[in-house]
């Protein structure tokens, strides 16, 4: 015997399949009866096709806004399947072709292939990158650690010091600028060597924040809340952007309105 929530959860599916079956409708309906300006691509041609699937594909992503729903999961694993195979292509054509296939097809003979492999040492990052592609194998994957400790170690050895340049010293150096100049160069130096010190004073803890410690960390309570609110403002304003560009393309490209 079926409960309640079974049912009501049954009738939500139906009538939700419904409502998509209505919108495809209606969206199919609305590019067939919009009518383009006439330097627009023709609606049949590649050029016509490619915007009206750009069209649906934006509505749908739009649709995750109200749920997920089985047309958003076909426009994900599109995404994701697009995305993946167009980095494959990029890294076969501008990586593994160029420096490694053509090479070995257009050498002259076998002794400019030898040198290639051994004399210029290619032949170490063929082998490293054979190796990664035994994680396909359960009993040969141990293989790839040494792929994986030379990819994490080099990473490492190189992104140290530029996150330390760049997030440390780069900090610092406006910090222990001189208050010279004109006034407001002054001021700024000021604020950014107040801010660094009450910042680095609130994650202080060996020393209990009260009195004249408790008012410094709250003033670097407040320089981080002005940091936090900064960066989350960007990256509304970057996610506002994107969807008046979306807008406009729908507007402009898809239903053929002038702005």
């Amino acid at each position: 015997m079926s409960t309640p929530d079974v049912e009501i959860s049954s009738t939500r599916r139906t009538v939700e399949t419904i409502v998509l079956v209505a919108l495809v409708v209606a969206f199919v309906a609305t590019t067939l009866l919009v009518k383009w300006p006439a330097d627009a691509p023709a609606k049949l041609s590649l050029d016509g096709l490619g915007i009206i699937l750009a069209a649906g594909l934006t509505l749908i992503m739009y649709s995750f806004l109200y749920r997920d729903n089985p047309l958003f999961k076909v426009a994900e694993n599109l995404y994701v399947g697009v995305a993946l195979g167009y980095g494959a292509m990029l890294t076969w054509y501008l990586s593994l072709k160029p420096e490694i296939v053509d090479p070995l097809v257009t050498a002259p003979h076998n002794g400019a292939r030898v040198d290639f492999l051994f004399g210029q040492m290619r032949i170490i990052p063929i082998i490293l990158g054979v190796l990664l592609l035994t994680r396909l194998s359960r009993r040969h994957a141990w293989l790839s650690r040494y792929s994986y400790t030379l990819m994490v170690g080099w990473g490492a050895g190189i992104g140290i010091p530029i996150v330390a340049h760049s997030y440390i010293l780069q900090q610092l150096e406006p910090s222990v600028r001189p208050l010279a100049g004109g006034f407001w160069e002054a001021l700024g130096a000021l604020v950014v060597l107040v801010g660094t010190v009450s910042v680095l004073f609130y994650f202080f803890f060996s020393v209990e924040h009260k009195g004249a410690g408790g008012v410094v960390s709250r003033v670097g309570v407040w320089f981080l809340m002005i940091s936090f609110g900064a960066s989350f403002g960007y990256t509304v304003m970057g996610r506002v952007s994107l969807f008046i560009g979306r807008a406009q393309f729908l507007l402009e490209k898809w239903l053929g309105i002038s702005l």
